[in-house]
């Protein structure tokens, strides 16, 4: 079946940086675009990257920041983030959608905080 399983969050400074992974299994991983969403206290998940075979696009917020990447070979796709804000602290999911629905890894926290 599909899995997601997310890594790389944890504490920052403000302008710091941080590397999210997601890997991916239980479906043709380089057939299918991912997608970085994130969730912040009290607020509706937004939309962060995606990326498919080749390009990526961003959430305006993020944009220059942050960098889409997948590696085929590895079943992984990437978030760097850099020179995070306090505002980026949030849950942070990757996200497939195969075949008919929607498929969700269980988050990693970012929380940025001096």
């Amino acid at each position: 079946q599909v899995q997601l399983v997310e890594s790389g969050g944890g504490l920052v400074q403000p302008g710091g940086s941080l590397r999210l992974s997601c890997a991916a299994s239980g479906f043709t991983f380089s057939m299918y675009a991912m997608s970085w969403y994130r969730q912040a206290p009290g607020k509706e998940r937004e939309l962060v990257a995606s990326i498919t075979s080749t390009s990526g696009t961003y959430a305006d917020s993020v944009k220059g920041r942050f960098t889409i990447a997948r590696d085929n070979a590895k079943n992984t796709v990437y978030l760097q983030m850099n020179s995070l804000k306090p505002e980026d602290t949030a849950v942070y999911y990757c996200k497939v959608d195969y075949r008919t629905r929607s498929y969700w890894g269980q988050g990693t926290q970012v929380t940025v905080s001096s």
